[in-house]
């Protein structure tokens, strides 16, 4: 952050610009909806501002449909986008066109990054790697629950007796269900115990 408010400031004295920061910590650039970004956008069409300078083409928008939108609003409204890392300035048409480009393959990224995780998960999933947080009952507890069950309890009357009992579920919880009986019952800790 700090090296892109040093940019934002060099470009702004460059300019002779007086500069505003806004920053929208915390927040991503997948969509425009941001406090900060909204209240700074809300000023340029006020006309109490006339460019919206960004460090980067990322840190405003990964959206080509939300980007496209941004400079057909800058354009109506009569206020300009300066992407300081690219170089583009929407005050020209070779601007514009340089600004529509390059956040179309910001958006391509995004998109890529998307797939690349699914892909991965799917791949571990087949490899029998389970995902998501682990199991956190004990094994005592397996145990219990896999023994009622062979005994002919049903998953719900398990789970009703563990609530009555105040065991925790696995995620910590106070309140069992029947599925979260079944699914200590296909868990891998309870295959373990066969």
């Amino acid at each position: 952050m700090d090296a892109q408010r040093a940019a934002l400031r060099a470009e702004a004295e460059r300019r002779g610009w007086d500069l505003e920061l806004v920053e929208d910590a915390g927040y991503s650039a997948k969509d425009l909806n941001r406090p900060a970004l909204t209240d700074a956008l809300e000023r340029l069409d006020r006309h109490r501002a006339d460019v919206l300078v960004v460090s980067k083409l990322d840190r405003l928008s990964r959206s080509v449909h939300d980007f496209s939108g941004l400079l057909q609003r800058a354009e109506r409204r009569g206020w300009s986008v300066v992407i300081v890392d690219l170089g583009v300035d929407t005050t020209t048409p070779a601007g514009e066109a340089n600004a529509t480009v390059m956040s179309a393959f910001a958006q391509l990224e995004r998109r890529l990054i998307g797939q690349r995780t699914r892909e991965a998960l799917a791949a571990k999933r087949a490899a029998g790697v389970r995902l998501g947080r682990p199991q956190a009952l004990s094994g005592d507890v397996v145990a219990r629950v896999v023994g009622m069950r062979r005994d002919g309890a049903s998953f719900r009357t398990i789970a009703a007796q563990l609530q009555d009992e105040g065991v925790p579920t696995a995620r910590g919880g106070a309140t069992w269900h029947a599925s979260s009986v079944k699914a200590v019952c296909e868990s891998q800790a309870a295959a373990d115990l066969n």
